[in-house]
C-alpha cells in the first residue's frame, strides 16, 4: 500500500466514522483520512478522544482478506509507527509503548490507537486504523496521565500533516515487515519498547480487576500476566495500569 493518498478535512465528527461511511458507500480505499479537528473523536471502549487543533487525528482506511485475528495485530504495527514518529522529535529514550495500543513519552500517554473492522463479506473486510497523537496539546481529564510532543521539545511540534507524512512512511515500513515475516518481528520490536514489563500492574477487565506482574507479549498479541507463582493469565482486552493510579 505504498503512496497512499491523504484525504484532509478541516473538521469531522470522527475520522474512523468517516472511514465507516466510505466503506458503506462502496469505497475500498486505501486512503488516510485526517481532520484538523474532530467533534466526536473516539478512543477505546467508547471513550471520548479530544482532538483540538494542532494535534493529529488520522485513520488509515482499506479493505483486506486478512482474518480478524490478524487484523487485530495492526494496532501493534501502528504503535511502532507512532513510536518512530515520536523518536524523530523527542529523545528516543523517553518513548515507550504500553499494552495494548498506547504510545508514551516519559511515562505519560501521547497517542492512542483504535482499530475497527467489519465482518467479512465475500471474503473481505474493511478496516479503519484510527490514530490520535498529541502533538501540541494534551488533555487533562484522562484515566492515564497524558502529554504532548510540545512539552518535550525546544522547537515547535510538527504540523499535523507533516507528522502524518512521517507516520505513513513508518507504518508502511512495519507493515511490509509484517507482510513478509509475520507477527514475530512486530512482537519483538514492540517488546523492545514496552512500558512496564516486569513490573506490578492492574488489568481492569470488563467484569473483574486482576493484579500481577506483566511478563510479556504472546504471539497472538495477548498480554501475559503472572498472577501467582507458576500461574499466568492471558489478557486480551482491558486497561492496564502500572504503579499508583
Amino acid at each position: 500500500m505504498a503512496s497512499i493518498p491523504f484525504v484532509a478535512f478541516d473538521e469531522l465528527d470522527s475520522t474512523n466514522t468517516e472511514a465507516r461511511r466510505r466503506a458503506e458507500s462502496g469505497d475500498l480505499g486505501p486512503m488516510w483520512i485526517t481532520a484538523s479537528r474532530q467533534t466526536a473523536g473516539r478512543g477505546r471502549r467508547g471513550r471520548d478522544w479530544e482532538s483540538p487543533g494542532g494535534n493529529l487525528a488520522a485513520t488509515l482506511f482499506f479493505t483486506t482478506e486478512r482474518p480478524p485475528a490478524e487484523i487485530a495485530q495492526l494496532s501493534f504495527i501502528a504503535a511502532l509507527a507512532v513510536a518512530d514518529l515520536a523518536c524523530g522529535f523527542v529523545p528516543p529514550a523517553l518513548v515507550t509503548v504500553k499494552w495494548p495500543n498506547d504510545v508514551m513519552i516519559d511515562g505519560s500517554k501521547t497517542a492512542g490507537i483504535l482499530v475497527e473492522s467489519s465482518a467479512p463479506e465475500r471474503g473481505k473486510s474493511w478496516v479503519a486504523v484510527g490514530i490520535g497523537v498529541n502533538l501540541a496539546h494534551a488533555p487533562t481529564t484522562t484515566l492515564y496521565p497524558a502529554t504532548a510532543f510540545a512539552r518535550h521539545m525546544l522547537a515547535p511540534p510538527p504540523k499535523p500533516l507533516e507528522a502524518l507524512e512521517i507516520l505513513s512512511d513508518a507504518y508502511e515500513r512495519w507493515r511490509a515487515i509484517w507482510e513478509k515475516e509475520g507477527f514475530g518481528p512486530i512482537a519483538a520490536a514492540w517488546t523492545n519498547r514496552a512500558h512496564g514489563l516486569g513490573q506490578p500492574c492492574t488489568a481492569n477487565l470488563p467484569n473483574e480487576s486482576i493484579e500481577g506482574i506483566a511478563e510479556g507479549l504472546d504471539p497472538d498479541g495477548a498480554l501475559r500476566l503472572r498472577v501467582a507463582p507458576g500461574k499466568t493469565r492471558r489478557i486480551f482486552a482491558g486497561d492496564v495500569f502500572f504503579g499508583p493510579h
